[in-house]
């Protein structure tokens, strides 16, 4: 299933959860109101469970069925075209910060060791290079992102899969790591390269600007999409190629992230993992390339879909 929250387009209207029926972002896609569809089913203890996504992740397996049924067959009155909505953020509002992966594509962490002059490594990583984005750096998937040209001057795109966590846990292995897994979406790690390779190297900071992450348009739930390490992931600018390259190239790939971060520290139902970019970033190009305001980038791997934005200058 597809699955998303949304925001009628009439005012003060509150986000809702829906699943995406028909070929994505086509004219003929609608989305299932789950609310309103257990309403109209007469089904008034589940509704609780469609309150959000966090609250869904965490019915665990009984919500999952209870969403497949009422999308399954839904009343007419429950089904919307999906251009008369907004799609937000998958999960708007994070409980905590977004876990990230840097340099987990080898080509990546070659072009980025180039034009840094940095020396190539003598022996391979054996850990992932693990940072986060806070929940404030959440945006929407077809949502602006600000811009504030005072701050950074090098805006850089780096489109990742994202993985949203199911069942939670601590020290869980690498055999039984997909197992807790809820779902995937698509993810744009925005990066001030300025401020993040100030002397001292910023990473945080550089990071988290507020709306430099971009989630959505949806989350593909896991039983769709078994494989992750099999994707394609593409980024352009202005429709210009930027970025392609594939999840089978992961230094750590999926499993490897969530066995490395539960043997720190107990992942929960609704933390996110973006799992790092391919290359073709846009300060180890010749030259280096920058985000401006009016450029429009766009995200797509493969089975899951595109997000969309739109770089604003702050005002």
């Amino acid at each position: 299933m597809r699955i998303a929250t949304f925001r009628h387009r009439t005012a003060g209207s509150a986000a809702r959860l829906g699943v995406i029926n028909g070929a994505g972002e086509t004219s003929d896609a609608h989305i299932v109101d789950l609310a309103r569809a257990a309403e109209l089913a007469g089904e008034t203890a589940n509704i609780s469970q469609f309150t959000d996504m966090l609250t869904l992740i965490g019915a665990g397996s009984i919500g999952l069925a209870n969403t497949l049924a009422l999308a399954t067959a839904p009343h007419p009155e429950a089904i919307l075209p999906l251009k008369t909505v907004d799609l937000l953020a998958p999960i708007p509002r994070p409980r905590k910060n977004i876990f990230c992966v840097g340099r987990n594509y080898a080509e990546h962490a070659a072009e980025s060791r180039r034009a840094k002059g940095e020396a190539e490594p003598t022996v391979a990583l054996a850990h992932p290079n693990i940072f986060t984005k806070a929940p404030t750096t959440v945006n929407g998937p077809y949502d602006d992102v600000p811009l504030n040209s005072a701050l950074t001057k090098k805006l850089d795109w780096e489109g990742e899969l994202a993985v949203v966590i199911g069942q939670g846990g601590r020290h869980i292995t690498r055999a039984q790591a997909l197992d807790h897994v809820w779902g995937y979406t698509v993810a744009d790690d925005i990066t001030a390269r300025d401020i993040q390779h100030h002397p001292g190297m910023q990473w945080f900071l550089g990071k988290n600007f507020d709306g430099s992450c971009p989630l959505g348009p949806w989350i593909v739930t896991a039983d769709e999409l078994t494989d992750p390490q099999r994707l394609r992931l593409t980024v352009s600018v202005n429709g210009v190629a930027k970025q392609d390259g594939n999840t089978a190239n992961m230094i750590f790939d999926v499993a490897a992230l969530i066995e490395e971060l539960s043997a720190v520290l107990t992942l929960e139902p609704g933390d996110i993992i973006s799992t790092g970019t391919p290359a073709g970033v846009g300060f180890a190009r010749t030259p280096p390339e920058f985000l401006q305001s009016g450029d429009v980038v766009e995200v797509t791997i493969e089975g899951i879909g595109t997000i969309r934005n739109r770089i604003v200058e702050e005002r």
